[in-house]
């Protein structure tokens, strides 16, 4: 039997797939969560052998935290990454985190359960269709601190706040965000801000 955990904030989904993977023979949902740190809690308390986890939730870290997080503390847990936002960058980055699997939320009804047998045996496994993107994909013309200061960019934060987290001055971080939209083609912080994240860059 392999023992499943499902991590969704979203409840009718998370319900649905636990009653659809309640229905393999071999498949025991031991455990859900609706965030990020409740997912690491619940693995470690209960201890599947995979958990399918979803790209993006709140409470602190979203799936590719979680996935980087139990890659330390719990490495016999294989990690599948289920998203609605499946972007080349986010794909590798999911693989550099630790998970084993990356898989839309729009994939055939049987194919989750499959995706779950082939991890817990030591497979890992890539939609197809996006494995083709990734490798067309233009690379991100952004550097490292110009991603920094854009994430904390979101939701237009002040220069000051920004500089404060970052550790830069003001003016650094104007360079920064004013570099960053010019790069991109981006009129300004907050449009850069959204193609990037679009992009899955940040």
């Amino acid at each position: 039997m392999i023992r499943v955990l499902l991590a969704d904030d979203e409840d009718l989904i998370r319900t649905a797939l636990a009653a659809l993977l309640g229905l393999e023979p071999d498949l025991e949902v031991v455990a859900q969560a609706s965030g990020g740190r409740a997912a690491v809690d619940a693995a470690l308390a209960h201890r599947p052998d995979v958990a399918v986890v979803d790209l993006e939730m709140p409470g602190g870290p979203d799936g590719l935290g979680v996935a980087a997080e139990l890659a330390r503390a719990l490495p016999s847990c294989r990690v599948v990454i289920l998203t609605g936002h499946g972007r080349p960058p986010l794909l590798q980055r999911a693989l550099e985190a630790g998970a084993r699997a990356f898989l839309p939320k729009g994939s055939p009804g049987g194919a989750l359960a499959d995706v779950i047998r082939r991890v817990h045996s030591g497979q890992r496994y890539v939609d197809p269709a996006l494995a083709a993107d990734a490798l067309t994909a233009p690379p991100c013309p952004l550097t490292d601190r110009e991603l920094e200061v854009l994430r904390l960019a979101e939701h237009d934060a002040p220069v000051t706040v920004i500089a404060r987290k970052a550790g830069l001055s003001q003016g650094t971080v104007r360079n920064y965000l004013a570099a960053a939209a010019t790069k991109i083609g981006a009129s300004g912080r907050a449009e850069a801000y959204r193609i990037a994240h679009e992009h899955g860059w940040l």
